[in-house]
């Protein structure tokens, strides 16, 4: 049974940083793609950053593009999202979440196969 649990949410002011971690108990975790997808109060679960399999290809939403890094360590099945320079509107829960294969439409949630339980990031201004 494939889980994927997120660690590394808090409280930080704006401006500072977190590392988020997502740890795969999945036996062919180098071939999923994975992403992490977030949702605020009253929003809708939108997309962050996805990266491929081999960790060669990445990608961001604009608004964290230049701040985010999302990278990962198949020798380890774990996903990261390091998060510099917060802001208030970052104020979610992230989500990762595994892709088997990959796709194009890596922004859209109905792409992914299986999702962590979230885990919450607070920025206060």
């Amino acid at each position: 049974q494939v889980q994927l649990v997120e660690s590394g949410g808090g409280l930080v002011q704006a401006g500072g940083s977190l590392r988020l971690s997502c740890a795969a108990s999945i036996r062919t975790f180098s071939s999923y793609a994975m992403g992490w997808f977030r949702q605020a109060p009253g929003k809708e679960r939108e997309f962050v950053a996805a990266i491929g399999w081999s960790g060669g290809r990445t990608f961001y939403t604009d608004s964290v593009k230049g701040r985010f890094t999302i990278s990962r360590d198949n020798a380890k099945n774990t996903v990261y999202l390091q998060m510099n320079s917060l802001k208030p509107e970052d104020t979610a829960v992230y989500y990762c979440a595994a892709d088997y294969g990959g796709s194009a439409r890596y922004e859209s949630q109905y792409e992914y196969d299986y999702w962590g339980q979230g885990t919450q990031v607070t920025v206060s201004s």
